[in-house]
């Protein structure tokens, strides 16, 4: 690995940390102010929105601007957007509106940052294959370990001293993952392509992946599971709290639970793509997700909770290693940041849907509803999508990439002369 990923690594690592410990204290602090379902969605919705906005305009931006100071600049702005919750909660002003407003903007910046990233990384790793599913099962890993693993928790224990305390904690990881950032080494601009406007580019990106059934299987898979697990989101702190009597702190290590197992699974994603090919790799994890949230809504306690979580987070964990590594493998690097975003677009633009739809049958059924249903949609997502992403259609598009990636040999002179026609 080059010396630059080190940085990116930490940087991301100390960003997930802070992430985890809002993604606890969110919920718990919207909880504080509200205790229905549908203001909940809300909160959750609004921090998926910008991608359904500004999704692909944001991968065509990407495509023009110097990927690392998009990243840094990105992470200082969510430092400072953190403050405005403090503020508002010392002024006791503090409401679900202004949560999720700010949610909104945190999601916005996490779309700049997130294909920013994705777009770097291939020219960091020189597009090197292995190289890039080993860093992603490191950054997988790191991000999994700190934003599921050890920030919920800690965000949980960070609560008891102070509503407000786990987001400055946040406010202070996106301040040292900006500065760690900045001292990544500077790449090319992406070359620009001549009198295309904007809103061209951003078509352009998006056709690349509607036309690829392999690249539209990879992005219908979170896409559909979004639904399934933003519906589970919406309703887990209700469900928690009033079905299985976990209170603040265990509300935490529940969400430890499935980072445990998101840790493990981005682990064993490499060899299991070797075993089993990636695209039959991906059918299983899918398989796995769906009927870990089954197990999860008919659990009778925490620990059979905590278990299902832990399964659906190692399905998840393989899942965002193999994925986002096939798809650096395959893609032209001008499109890197147009087609990550699309991609990204459809899983985040079905988000929304799954925090309403989760609150909605809660509210006109039962707490336990969406999760049954989630789990449902997860296993019928995996009979759909299995012959998209087949092993096959993997192989087909390494190999098509590796020729595109391969330049022209020289001819030499001798050979030229012998082949030239002889002229009269």
């Amino acid at each position: 690995m080059p010396a630059g990923f080190g940085r990116l690594w930490t940087a991301q690592t100390i960003s997930s940390l802070g992430d985890g410990v809002t993604h606890a204290a969110l919920p718990l602090l919207a909880l504080t102010l509200t205790r229905s379902p549908m203001a909940l969605a809300v909160v959750t919705a609004a921090g998926t929105l910008p991608w359904l906005l500004f999704g692909v305009l944001g991968g065509a931006l990407v495509d023009r601007w110097d990927r690392r100071r998009t990243m840094w600049v990105t992470d200082a702005a969510r430092a400072m957007l953190l403050v405005i919750p403090v503020a508002a909660a010392a002024l006791d002003v503090l409401s679900i509106p202004l949560l999720a407003a700010v949610a909104f903007l945190l999601g916005l910046g996490g779309l700049f940052f997130d294909t920013a990233a994705t777009a770097y990384l291939p020219d960091l790793l020189q597009r090197d294959a292995p190289l890039l599913e080993r860093a992603n099962a490191r950054l997988r890993g790191a991000q999994t370990a700190t934003s599921g693993f050890v920030g919920p928790p800690a965000g949980s224990a960070l609560l008891a001293f102070g509503r407000t305390i786990p987001l400055l904690a946040d406010a202070a990881s996106f301040l040292c993952s900006a500065l760690l950032v900045r001292t990544l080494p500077a790449m090319p601009r992406p070359v620009p392509e001549a009198r295309e406007s904007l809103l061209r580019q951003a078509r352009t990106g998006a056709s690349y992946v509607f036309r690829d059934r392999l690249l539209l299987g990879l992005a219908l898979r979170p896409a559909i599971g979004n639904i399934a697990f933003l519906a589970v989101e919406t309703v887990l702190a209700l469900f928690a709290h009033e079905r299985l009597g976990i209170d603040t702190y265990g509300f935490g290590l529940l969400l430890a639970a499935e980072a445990t197992g998101g840790l493990l699974g981005a682990g064993i994603a490499s060899r299991l793509g070797r075993r089993l090919g990636t695209g039959t790799a991906l059918t299983c994890t899918a398989a796995i997700e769906g009927f870990a949230i089954l197990g999860l809504a008919a659990a009778p306690n925490a620990y059979v909770a905590g278990a299902a979580l832990a399964a659906c987070g190692a399905g998840m964990g393989a899942t965002m290693v193999l994925v986002p590594s096939l798809r650096q493998a395959i893609v032209p690097a001008h499109l890197m940041g147009r087609v990550a975003s699309t991609s990204r677009m459809l899983a985040m633009c079905a988000a929304p849907t799954g925090a309403f739809l989760g609150g909605w049958l809660a509210t006109t059924f039962d707490i336990r509803t969406p999760i049954y249903a989630a789990g449902i949609l997860l296993l019928t997502m995996t009979a759909v999508t299995a012959s998209m992403t087949s092993n096959r259609r993997v192989e087909a598009a390494l190999r098509a990439a590796a020729l595109a990636d391969t330049p022209p040999q020289p001819v030499s002179n001798d050979l030229a002369q012998e082949s030239a026609p002889d002229l009269v």
